[in-house]
């Protein structure tokens, strides 16, 4: 196998697990940005009132994110498997 190849499908890993992670990343930033603006308005310093919101929404988008992120983990592993005997050289 050379290294382009490689390069290639490590490449295409990573932009699959950055597809799949983004939506759940991005609605814990929000809600922790909405949690921090409100903790900062009544200057509640309490540190675990960021956590459980943020670990329930992104519990929340796993469920309703989850076959989406499915499918495109299933897309990229057929995709893998089916022209692995071009990368058997």
């Amino acid at each position: 196998m050379r290294s382009d190849t490689v390069i290639r499908i490590a490449g295409e890993a990573i932009y699959t697990v950055l597809m799949a992670s983004a939506p759940m990343l991005v609605l814990a930033l929000v809600v922790g940005l909405v949690i921090s603006i409100f903790q900062a308005t009544t200057q509640i310093q309490e540190q675990t009132l960021a956590f459980v919101p943020k670990i329930l929404v992104v519990l929340l988008s796993v469920l309703f994110f989850g076959p989406w992120i499915l499918s495109k983990l299933v897309d990229f592993t057929f995709h893998l498997f089916d022209n692995l005997y071009l990368y058997i050289s």
